[in-house]
């Protein structure tokens, strides 16, 4: 499987650097794309830059509405291959990264295959920061399994799909990153919509696809920590009104039941083994668990008072209640 697409979004001129790596990785790739494809979301100075770089790219702007959900598409509706993998614009792919995904394509229940991202922290790791939680800066996390095999969903700066699952499914803007505002939830909504549309097929989890992912200064940051948290339980509220709380939630379960209280046990055993960043890892993870159940519930009722107020505007709502 050879005829592979790849598609990279960027928005914003302060992460040239990190682009020209990320375009140079698939340049390196020991598969060749058949196509790198820039897609630059309502940004003509980064537009104009990236036309006097790249000669070998496919470059387009996004004509559908401002983030990460419109720029794909863009993508998508020009990408020639068979199959289209992103990679984000603050990334950059090993060399046997397109080889890894394409091998994984020989299985025809396969519909997608996506790989380990490996954050690339810019002054080594945050001692408080747990790696449960590394989803925070767009990353794999421990919780994930560790071999390669079924997955409900997967990480949007190392996936890919056949050509034929976006005759069925596109991204959603309503949900997902913008340039001003780090909303997840856009890559589980696709995926878990792809599982609808494509029963009895799989997304496949493919370890040895391993893309290593930049994280800047500001993501290190405990407010950023926060703000990420609450944001994700606001997306998982829209997330579960598209496709339904079992779907929605179903890896969540375990993440929370199991994965989580672990983790925040073994910080504590760290702490009282004379690691007192042990302490913090644990205090991060009550704090981010609690934080994004807080975004979720209010997510939750702001759905809900939405839909209350609309059903009041309706005519003979009105007359019930006069």
């Amino acid at each position: 499987m050879t005829d592979i697409s790849v598609v990279i979004c960027a928005y914003t001129e302060k992460r040239w650097n990190e682009l020209c790596a990320a375009v140079q990785s698939l340049q390196n790739q020991s598969l060749s794309p058949r196509e790198i494809i820039l897609v630059i979301d309502h940004n003509p100075s980064l537009l104009e830059r990236a036309r006097a770089q790249f000669a070998d790219v496919v470059l387009l702007e996004s004509r559908e509405t401002h983030g990460l959900a419109g720029a794909r598409n863009t993508g998508i509706e020009n990408a020639q291959g068979n199959i289209i993998a992103f990679l984000d614009d603050d990334a950059v792919a090993v060399s046997n990264w397109l080889q890894m995904l394409s091998a994984s394509y020989e299985d025809t229940r396969v519909m997608g295959v996506g790989g380990e991202l490996e954050p690339l922290w810019p002054n080594g790791r945050p001692s408080w920061f747990p790696e449960e939680f590394d989803w925070v800066v767009g990353c794999t996390y421990r919780g994930l399994p560790e071999k390669s095999g079924p997955i409900r969903n997967l990480i949007g700066a190392n996936m890919s799909f056949r050509r034929e699952v976006f005759s069925e499914v596109k991204f959603y803007s309503g949900i997902g990153h913008t340039a001003t505002k780090p909303f997840g939830g856009s890559d589980p909504d696709f995926c878990i919509r792809v599982n609808q549309c494509f029963p009895g097929k799989v997304l496949l989890y493919e370890p040895r696809a391993l893309v290593y992912h930049y994280v800047d200064a500001k993501r290190t940051r405990w407010n950023y920590f926060c703000l990420r948290c609450y944001n994700e339980g606001l997306s998982k509220a829209v997330l579960t009104r598209r496709v339904g709380s079992q779907a929605g939630l179903s890896s969540e379960r375990r993440y929370t039941l199991y994965t989580l209280p672990k983790a925040a046990l073994q910080g504590l055993m760290d702490a009282l083994s004379g690691d007192i960043s042990g302490l913090g890892r644990t205090i991060a993870i009550i704090a981010g668990l609690m934080i994004t159940t807080t975004g979720y519930f209010v997510g939750l009722m702001g759905q809900r008072l939405t839909a209350w107020n609309s059903m009041r505007r309706r005519p003979e709502i009105q007359e019930r209640l006069i």
